[in-house]
């Protein structure tokens, strides 16, 4: 008969157990898949079952709450630490419910009539998970309802992977000042921990660090393995906040689907002529467009790569995402694009377009469509090299081509310049392309 788990705090573990219980509102910031959602999770069930009283667990996205706490990390904490607890679940409040009448309620932000109804009730806990994709607006909204009268400390917990020092929780718990007035605030009451990968080894697979985090671009590897605020680089058209708020509550292109009716597929190409060492990239990025008429990034698929074995990877992806038309630039090979797929019986829609201003001016346009909130990036570490590239690449003085970048931007500015489409974004201008379809 297998005995069941028992659950051991790291040496992170116990000090962040401290923070949590001492003050008021904690941070918990760190690398990936470092434990801070198992923590906190555990000290909210402790808190739950000590007392008669109400906690709420939020994040920006309800689905992204529903699958990795509800679904996921919440019945891993009650099997390994509270397996002979009792528990009831409500999937239309989604509430948790123990037997002495505590509740566990978990909710986003983006449903309006059901924050309402959250915000309806007073909580002794509550709790905002990956806190780096939230507005302070909403935090300053939520601490008002950290208010119920039971025998317990009220507490606001929060977690992210660390944004950048322009970020409220960077505001907040480290130089102590309201993120909107900078009035000063009392430092007491705020305590904060950095917890890193490194910190839960024992609880990780062998290579997840060494494998996954190390490899990860400079600045990605201090966010996401050391757990570093970093500053947003100057001259970058895009930024992490920026970013952060375009996260999608969808995790892969399956579940994108069965909730969105997709209406066109496109692949942007920016093709790569050679595989040497010192070659660039040939980016190939996946962009969708939903009857919704938001856009989703859905894969980054760019690899150095002899033009033969690109092509080959961009139809694998035409056929996987069934795509409806190829983008391709022809300043850098663009032709040669064109003769390979023909080569490779490849009969699809292609578009050239050739780009007669800077990588800029072809960019503002797209950066554009995410401030209006057009853009979503799915839920993936496939986009994170991408993601890097928009936040660090400065025109004009970045020595390093761009690949990934001018692939999204190739994709994303199709959709702008059709007819459809086009008066959603009145004040873009598209007069930076030409574009020629080939055949299709």
């Amino acid at each position: 008969m297998n005995q069941p788990a028992v659950f051991k705090r790291t040496v992170k573990q116990k000090e962040a157990t401290k923070i949590l219980s001492n003050f008021t509102y904690s941070l918990l910031v760190g690398g990936s898949r470092s434990g801070k959602t198992f923590l906190i999770m555990r000290s909210i069930v402790i808190r739950a079952l000590k007392e008669r009283s109400r906690h709420l667990i939020i994040r920006l996205r309800f689905n992204h709450v529903k699958t990795s706490i509800w679904y996921d990390t919440f019945p891993k904490v009650m099997q390994i630490c509270f397996p002979d607890v009792q528990y009831t679940e409500n999937k239309s409040d989604w509430k948790i419910t123990f037997n002495n009448g505590s509740e566990i309620w978990m909710a986003g932000i983006d449903g309006k009539q059901r924050t309402e109804k959250i915000l309806g009730h007073e909580y002794a806990t509550i709790y905002v998970n990956e806190a780096s994709q939230v507005s302070y607006e909403a935090i300053y909204m939520l601490m008002t309802r950290l208010a119920q009268r039971t025998g317990l400390k009220n507490r606001f917990f929060i977690d992210c992977n660390p944004p950048t020092k322009k970020h409220w929780t960077y505001k907040l718990f480290y130089e102590f000042v309201d993120p909107i007035t900078e009035e000063p605030k009392n430092r007491d009451l705020y305590g904060t921990i950095v917890m890193n990968p490194t910190d839960n080894q024992e609880n990780l697979s062998k290579d997840y660090i060494s494998e996954m985090l190390e490899s990860l671009p400079k600045r990605q590897k201090d966010r996401f393995l050391y757990g570093i605020y970093v500053n947003d680089v100057d001259g970058a058209i895009w930024n992490i906040e920026l970013l952060n708020k375009c996260v999608s509550e969808y995790c892969t292109f399956e579940e994108l689907k069965k909730k969105v009716d997709i209406r066109q597929v496109v692949i942007g190409v920016d093709p790569s002529t050679k595989a040497k060492e010192d070659s660039d990239l040939c980016g190939i990025v996946i962009v969708a467009q939903g009857n919704n008429n938001k856009f989703y990034v859905i894969n980054d698929l760019s690899l150095k790569a002899t033009p033969g074995d690109w092509a080959d990877k961009v139809i694998w992806a035409y056929k996987k995402y069934m795509a409806n038309l190829i983008v391709v630039e022809t300043n850098q090979g663009g032709e040669m694009v064109k003769t390979i797929l023909t080569l490779k019986k490849f009969f699809g829609k292609i578009v050239e377009v050739h780009a007669s201003q800077s990588k800029h001016a072809r960019a503002e346009p797209v950066e554009a469509m995410y401030e209006q909130g057009r853009v979503e990036h799915l839920n993936t570490d496939e986009l994170r090299y991408l993601e890097d590239e928009m936040t660090t690449y400065v025109p004009t003085e970045s020595k390093k081509s761009p690949d990934r970048l001018d692939a999204l931007v190739w994709a994303l500015s199709h959709f702008l310049s059709t007819t459809d489409t086009i008066s959603q974004y009145d004040n873009i201008n598209f007069n930076n392309l030409s574009r020629k379809i080939i055949r299709g």
